[in-house]
């Protein structure tokens, strides 16, 4: 009889007790033992056997490794093969034969027929590797295969990656976001190559098989042009380093089953190439030209060829204007025809993959086109935006995922940069194996790309401070949450009773500790697993990671988040169905049925998290005996997640008080708010506290994308010391505008807001009429729409009278100024979704989809609601500022107004104007 055991492996070991013993492995230690591999062995095979026979020897079995191709049963013998090689090929083994079928891609079959051999068998190479330190992990813990029976198991997702960042924390001098070439002074850990091979065996150990290298334009820093010669972006002694890092690096991932798939982003030229030909390295408003082409085009063919067995991720969205029919020309046109370039060349015509990212692009439109000459295509998309929300996907983004599964291509999803996760540890198995249920189910997708759990932009170290100025690799600090998401893409469906036991004992055996004490460090991490995920789709204002969740939020962007770029999908579809608070309080107040997941169920849910996570790291201290320096970092997160909760619902609860304050107009509720508010502060400080001697920083990317809850300009508010004062301040005002409420002198005068001064500015093209801001002024010229409110500030500036109809193809202003100016922009606030295209309206600038959209200073509205049009949206003001000289403002397609010039000294106070909705209180004055 043969006992045929599906899906029972390391990643299922409590499974396999009950069918696994370790008495029936019969090999005599005293005879040495055979692993017998094809002659001409694939290295994937080689690697795997030379894992086993390390296992045996460890474990007191004399071994050696023997090549041939001619099969004979033999004592102490272990048969190591693919469906390709000879001794599966041409052999009839029952125990194979009869179970082969029973396993797909990357699968294998491990049977045992008698106590004298062992075969594994491998549907592919990676199959053979895999069923080989399959055998060898069951060796390394003392169980072992029964004679006559039969392991099979299989992956459930074709591609389970990690990725690593080849960028840094700040921009380089002189270059913008994603410019980084490659060079030992900028990434001496990219040269390590023993820190390669530890953290290619972590992979292969979790059987990962892909991992991504990101960056801008890597091109240039690994293959020289002919007809370009002078686009090399590093030194000649660098770039042969680079050849034989890169050899490396693909050699040894090969061996271990793994793909190099690198990515890049569009358009983006190599910055010597740039100023020889006079272009900007990324200007995101651009169009194709020619030269632009021809030089993308024939570097990704030189890649191919030089690199034939490395795959291509393609970012066509953030250097490149969005969706649009560009988007599908440079894909179709430029990016595949460059492959196939590199492949004729080859003389080969076995495609690489190549993935597509849905970022910023239509991806379904540009797939349906890409397939008509391309075959061995993928597709990804980010799977909670760049945060971890939600195990419960829905809406349009869903939708998304769901289309690009249709399209006939293996899906990806990618979960990215987690910003709201960061800097602290994350190990919530449960929810890790719910999310990738939903990437299943929700998003039917059925494959995984997965982030560093924090730190992606100082990659490979961690954020955490240690006393000797030593650095924690990543992949040492952060080795659960590789292991946890590589256990669930590999196999989704485990029992839950199951897993806390299999987590328990893996945790407890890592700190000297027994399954009791790993089970109360599990409760714990998954108790706080769900804190930074509630908190994000219940108070924040972005999926995106110009958000730094952990350092908290100013009072005005919880009361009023559209005035700091709302981005309404973290809520439409990164969240399950529930209120925000403004939504919430409204209803409250008014007596309106609440719908789905509350801000008070989450202000309740994230203080029980707290206190049940404290309690259960409590319980496992006594219980630590070994590396207790790690397990001390791991308590001290437990309980700034405590003093994150608690931070995050009493200024929550505040905020609800405030917000009701703007429909009852009763001071009782500010007053209510006050003490709550300064708990809130109390809470912080006490964040602040267990901080400040833990962690370097709160987020890794330190430049001016951070906005919220301050900016993070040249690596400012990156640390909660610095974000205390600010809110002690919040509750200071906070105060003296309730004092000047209960105190108000009905006959004192009111502050009227200062006008913008016109600035001196030549617009030299086009040549167009400009109209002065005042009741029932002209905004475009070739429409009778006319302005019905405008904030005060707006009186008497001059703006241009543009053709609507014109800016369908975009605007482009050209001017001269001899002082440093802002331009005001009106952007019309429809709601469109995140990733789609207005064909009427220019969307306002927005960092989730448009790394260049704070290049001017642009991204913050500056005045919400500031100007109402006869029949049109509401309006928000921006500002872009240029120094002096001629300069060119640039836009894409759509409706936007052009309101003026002012100085750029001109101080523009920042709030909602509210001329949307007058009857509506504003209330931001109450903290600023």
């Amino acid at each position: 009889m043969i006992l045929f055991v599906k899906n029972l492996r390391k990643f299922s070991l409590l499974g396999a007790v009950l069918l696994l013993s370790s008495s029936a492995f019969a090999f005599n230690k005293k005879k040495v033992v055979t692993v017998l591999i094809p002659q001409s062995a694939h290295e994937r095979i080689e690697f795997g056997a030379e894992k086993l026979v390390g296992a045996l020897h460890n474990s007191g079995y004399k071994t050696k490794i023997v090549r041939t191709d001619k099969y004979k049963p033999a004592k102490n013998t272990i048969y190591i093969g693919a469906a390709a090689d000879n001794i599966y090929k041409v052999n009839n083994i029952a125990e194979i034969s009869n179970n082969r079928s029973k396993v797909s891609k990357e699968g294998f079959v491990i049977a045992s027929p008698n106590e004298d051999n062992t075969y594994i068998y491998g549907s592919d190479y990676n199959g053979a590797l895999y069923g080989a330190l399959e055998l060898a992990d069951r060796i390394k813990e003392g169980m072992l295969p029964n004679v006559e029976a039969v392991i099979a198991d299989g992956p459930e997702m074709v591609l389970r990656g990690t990725c690593i960042g080849v960028q840094k924390t700040f921009y380089l001098p002189g270059r913008h976001v994603y410019e980084y070439p490659y060079t030992e002074e900028t990434f001496p850990w990219l040269y390590d190559k023993q820190l390669w091979i530890k953290y290619l065996d972590s992979l292969v150990e979790n059987r990962f098989n892909s991992l991504y290298l990101w960056n801008g334009h890597p091109f240039a820093s690994l293959v020289k042009l002919k007809d370009y010669p002078y686009a090399l972006e590093v030194d000649e002694a660098t770039f042969k380093k680079n050849e034989e890092l890169y050899s490396f690096l693909t050699k040894e991932a090969n061996r271990r089953g793994i793909w190099v798939i690198q990515m890049f982003y569009n358009i983006i030229l190599s910055k010597p190439f740039a100023e020889h030909h006079g272009l900007k390295t990324q200007d995101r408003e651009r169009g194709i030209t020619p030269l632009i082409s021809d030089y993308t085009r024939k570097s990704i063919a030189a890649f191919v060829e030089k690199y034939p067995n490395v795959g291509l991720l393609v970012t066509l969205g953030e250097a490149m204007e969005g969706v649009g029919q560009d988007d599908i020309d440079w894909f179709n046109k430029t990016i595949l025809p460059g492959v196939q370039d590199g492949l004729k060349a080859l003389g080969t015509s076995v495609e690489p993959p190549i993935v597509l990212r849905a970022h910023d692009t239509d991806a379904p439109t540009v797939m349906r086109e890409a397939l008509k000459i391309y075959k061995n295509l993928y597709t990804m998309a980010k799977y909670n935006g760049e945060a971890l929300t939600t195990y419960t996907p829905r809406g349009s983004w869903a939708k998304l995922h769901r289309d690009l599964s249709a399209a006939g291509t293996v899906h990806v999803e990618n979960v990215h940069l987690l910003s709201n996760l960061e800097p602290f540890r994350y190990a919530s198995a449960d929810f890790i194996q719910k999310s990738i249920h939903a990437m299943h189910d929700s998003m039917h997708a059925n494959a995984l790309h997965l982030y560093p759990q924090a730190s992606y932009w100082d990659w490979p170290y961690s954020a955490d401070k240690l006393p000797n100025g030593e650095r924690l690799l990543q992949i040492d600090r952060d080795w659960l949450w590789y292991r946890q998401w590589a256990r669930y893409a590999w196999k989704a469906d485990r029992d839950k009773a199951g897993e806390n036991a299999y987590w328990s004992k893996l945790i407890g055996n890592e700190f000297g500790a027994n399954m009791a004490t790993g089970g109360h460090i599990l409760r714990a991490y998954e108790e706080t697993g769900e804190i930074a995920p509630k908190l994000l789709r219940r108070f924040g204002i972005t999926d995106g990671n110009r958000q730094t969740l952990t350092l908290g939020m100013q009072m005005t962007q919880l009361i009023n988040p559209y005035r700091y770029g709302l981005f309404t999908l973290l809520y439409e579809s990164e969240a399950p169905l529930g209120e925000p608070l403004y939504e919430y309080a409204e209803k409250a107040f008014k007596g309106i049925k609440h719908v789905g997941e509350t801000p008070v169920n989450v202000i309740n849910d994230v203080r029980r998290h707290a206190a049940e996570a404290v309690k259960a790291i409590d319980k496992a201290t006594p219980g630590i005996n070994q590396n207790k320096d790690e397990y001390n970092r791991i308590k001290n997160d437990i309980y700034i997640y405590e003093a994150l909760a608690e931070t995050f619902a009493y200024k929550a609860e505040a905020a609800l008080k405030v917000l009701n304050y703007k429909y009852s107009n009763d001071i009782a509720d500010l007053d209510a708010a006050l003490p709550l508010l300064k708990k809130s502060v109390e809470w912080y400080a006490k964040l602040t506290d267990l901080t400040k001697d833990s962690y370097l920083y709160a987020n890794s990317m330190q430049t001016g994308q951070r906005k919220i809850p301050f900016r993070g300009q040249d690596g400012a508010m990156k640390n909660w010391y610095e974000i205390l004062p600010h809110f002690e301040n919040e509750v200071t005002i906070f105060e003296r505008r309730i004092d000047s409420l209960k105190n108000v002198d009905p006959n004192a005068n009111v502050l009227k807001a200062k006008p913008f001064v016109n600035a001196e500015v030549i617009v030299n093209s086009p040549s167009v009429a400009t109209y002065t801001i005042a009741k029932g002024a002209k905004v475009y010229s070739d429409t009778s729409v006319i302005i019905k409110e405008f904030a005060p500030e707006l009186e008497g500036l001059k703006g241009l009278l543009l053709s609507k109809k014109g800016q369908v193809n975009g605007t482009e202003i050209e001017f001269t100024n001899k002082k440093a100016v802002k331009v005001v922009v009106g952007y019309f606030k429809k709601k469109t979704a995140a990733f789609t295209v207005d064909t009427e309206f220019l969307k306002a600038p927005e960092l989730e989809t448009n790394a260049y959209a704070n290049d001017f200073g642009q991204a913050d509205i500056k005045i919400a609601n500031a100007i109402v049009l006869d029949g049109m949206p509401a309006i928000n003001l921006h500002t872009y500022t240029f120094q002096p000289g001629k300069n060119k403002l640039v836009l894409g397609k759509g409706a936007v107004l052009i309101l003026g010039f002012i100085n750029d000294s001109e101080p523009i106070k920042i709030y909602d104007a509210n001329l949307n909705d007058p009857s509506v209180k504003n209330i931001d004055w109450l903290f600023e």
